[in-house]
């Protein structure tokens, strides 16, 4: 019997609710796509924006099993195809079964529908059997959930709901727009992971869930209290550019983060950009760089940590390992240790992303608190434009 968590986190509450979502998770709705999931040699993943972002950020983490299965999206260089209908043809010839795996809150964003309605296109034209679909949503009435219903199974997670939009001060209980739904729908693929890579049935990805919701719980308690984040905020308020990096999931994390960041400094005419991104220019003096990196040793992020602070600007690193080249140079640190077995996913990616969103949230608190309120019309406007 799962012990619902009712203590609160002090200015982010939204984690509890994440963890109270999470929690209610049964055998029976998991059970058919965990299935679909540990049958199949290749994962398709589809999302957009955040929630491609959460999505790929769990599944890479099946790389470090020790029978990996193949995962691509529609991004990726060696994608066979100019989109899913044209790619299922190669597909079908390399592996035995294939799972489109989409992760969209709404259930209508545009991307992960196409691919959706382009497989379900091949699949009538073809008659193939090799391919299934999943779907993690809030909205199981969507156009996407409606397709996937017809080919494979539908997974809802709780998102935030079609509540009036929160005021400025009540962001730390509902989060930013998505918030709720992308990093709920992290946690749990995080434990899908975990348990695929196990060899489990989906009875074990219940109990990783409540292994880990309290875990969650302190590590973002922590990491609000921590001198580090009060220090960044500091930074955040005042005129600065934003800076984020790390190579390969921690990629990922960095991604999941500006976005929500540029959501609010854009607003004070400043700027977020991901490490060595097409546009990212020279840092100036003052501005803040955050790294993410599990071993603190990955060269190209202990090289853009030295660059930037002899520019000038402050780097925050987000490590998991103690004494490492990244966490010595960096000028603040925060560490999410992790023991990890050789052949286990890590959960450091998945803390990390959390212990990140916090940033938002706690900026337009004190935001608010000097009279500067911006209310989240703004945030999807912008929202709407860039994704």
């Amino acid at each position: 019997m799962v012990t619902k968590i009712s203590r609160k986190i002090s200015g982010v509450e939204y984690v509890e609710r994440i963890n109270d979502n999470v929690l209610k998770m049964t055998e029976k709705s998991l059970f058919p796509l965990y299935e679909d999931l540990r049958a199949a040699d290749c994962i398709v993943c589809g999302g957009s924006g955040r929630s491609l972002h959460s999505l790929n950020i769990a599944m890479s983490q099946i790389a470090m099993m020790k029978e990996p299965k193949v995962i691509i999206t529609r991004e990726d260089v060696g994608f066979p195809g100019r989109g899913m209908y044209d790619a299922a043809s190669q597909l079908e010839k390399r592996h035995r079964k294939i799972v489109l795996l989409i992760n969209s809150g709404s259930g209508e964003s545009d991307d992960p529908r196409h691919l959706a309605e382009e497989l379900e296109k091949y699949l009538k034209a073809t008659g193939s059997t090799k391919f299934t679909m999943g779907l993690i949503t809030s909205n199981p009435n969507s156009s996407i959930a409606k397709i996937v219903q017809r080919h494979g199974h539908v997974v809802e997670v709780e998102g935030r709901g079609k509540k009036q939009l929160p005021s400025s001060d009540a962001y730390s209980q509902t989060g930013i727009m998505g918030d709720i739904f992308e990093l709920g729908s992290l946690f749990l693929l995080q434990m899908i992971t975990e348990a695929l890579s196990e060899g489990s049935s989906v009875e074990r990805v219940l109990e990783l869930i409540a292994e880990e919701a309290p875990v969650l719980r302190k590590i973002t308690e922590n990491a609000v209290d921590s001198e580090a984040t009060k220090a960044v905020l500091d930074i955040l308020e005042r005129r600065s550019d934003v800076f984020l990096g790390g190579r390969g999931t921690a990629e990922e994390v960095a991604k999941m983060t500006a976005v929500r960041l540029f959501h609010i400094k854009k607003f004070l005419g400043d700027d977020v950009y991901i490490a060595r991104g097409v546009n990212t220019p020279h840092p100036r003096a003052g501005d803040l760089e955050i790294l993410i990196s599990y071993s603190g040793r990955t060269k190209p992020v202990v090289g853009w940590c030295n660059r930037f602070r002899g520019l000038g600007g402050t780097v925050l690193s987000i490590v998991g390992r103690k004494e490492t080249n990244l966490e010595r140079n960096s000028d603040l640190k925060i560490l999410l240790e992790e023991t990890v077995e050789q052949g286990k996913p890590r959960r450091f990616y998945m803390r990390a992303a959390y212990v990140l969103s916090c940033l938002p949230i706690l900026l337009m608190e004190r935001l608010s608190l000097k009279g500067l309120i911006l209310p989240e019309y703004l945030f999807k406007w912008y929202h709407s434009v860039i994704e």
